[in-house]
């Protein structure tokens, strides 16, 4: 028996409303993968989320504001499951805007087997991040350690001299990643 016209036209309203529905959720699957990059070029514009600069910088400061000081904290983490012990030497020190500083890290890989780490930085408060610039660094590099291996690294960095007279504190906590089977 076929179909009256009000039922054949409810069937091909619900069919569109269908079709549509399917290209609303691809365009929402689409988006939840497009978010992570869009997210880290957001970050890398506006210096949110603390990100700082992932290759070296030249120094560029013309002249040092020793009126101003600034203390930088450091902090450092293990991901879970990494078994180094992974510290700064000092936790913290107080720069001039423009001051190149060199601050050094420990690291000792305490298992049994050979781990490559990874550090990854990020500076608080966020809207810093832009004024931290690191020239030589630690977390540049994979950091391969044999078993029971300790080594010191060193961070080179400066305040720009535009740093907001607001801010008076900077921490920069790294947090070190097992990246072993990425790297071989």
């Amino acid at each position: 028996m076929p179909m009256s016209d009000d039922k054949q036209r409810q069937a091909n309203s619900n069919n569109k409303t269908a079709k549509k529905l399917l290209v609303v959720v691809a365009a929402m699957f689409g988006f939840g993968f497009a978010l992570v990059p869009l997210y880290d070029v957001f970050c890398d514009i506006t210096g949110l989320n603390g990100k700082t600069n992932t290759a070296a910088v030249a120094y560029e400061a013309s002249s040092v504001d020793e009126s101003r000081t600034v203390k930088v904290q450091f902090i450092t983490r293990n991901a879970k499951g990494v078994p180094w012990k992974f510290e700064p030497i000092i936790n913290e020190v107080e720069v001039h805007p423009g001051e190149m500083k060199v601050v050094s890290f420990y690291a000792k890989n305490n298992a049994a087997h050979k781990i490559v780490g990874q550090a990854v930085p990020s500076v608080s408060p966020g809207l810093a991040a832009g004024y931290f610039h690191k020239m030589e660094c630690f977390c540049f590099n994979e950091q391969p350690l044999m078993a029971l291996e300790d080594v010191e690294m060193s961070l080179q960095f400066y305040v720009d001299l535009a740093l907001p007279e607001d801010i008076k504190t900077l921490t920069l906590s790294y947090t070190l990643y097992d990246i072993t089977e990425k790297s071989s």
